[in-house]
């Protein structure tokens, strides 16, 4: 059964770091472009980041450039998204994704989801 797994979220104070990790079982993630994705209440699911299989290029929304760096592990089959300077913007559900065709940040062109983690940021 494939099967991502997210962790890490949390209540954070803004100006504050987390950092999500998403775990696969049942396949092996090098082969897939791995996404953050995001979804606030009320609001369409969003893009955050994407790194490729390799490692060698990652994508950034540009909400998040220069605060939020994405990793991945392809020997312990996990991706992680380092978030920094966290604002309440920021909070949502937060779900990794895994794309076996495309670089990209296209919602649609991911095949498999996890089930998401909440990210609160709040004072």
């Amino acid at each position: 059964q494939l099967q991502l797994v997210e962790s890490g979220g949390g209540l954070v104070q803004p100006g504050g770091s987390l950092r999500l990790s998403c775990t696969a079982s049942g396949f092996t993630l090098g082969y897939y472009t791995l996404g953050w994705f995001r979804q606030a209440p009320g609001k369409e699911r969003e893009g955050v980041s994407c790194i490729s299989s390799s490692g060698g290029r990652t994508m950034y929304a540009d909400s998040v450039k220069g605060r939020f760096t994405i990793s991945r592990d392809n020997a312990k089959n996990t991706v992680d998204l380092q978030m920094n300077s966290l604002n309440p913007e920021d909070s949502g559900i937060y779900y990794c994704a895994a794309d076996a065709h495309k670089f990209t940040l296209a919602e649609y062109e991911y095949d498999w989801w996890g089930q998401g983690t909440q990210v609160t940021v709040s004072s």
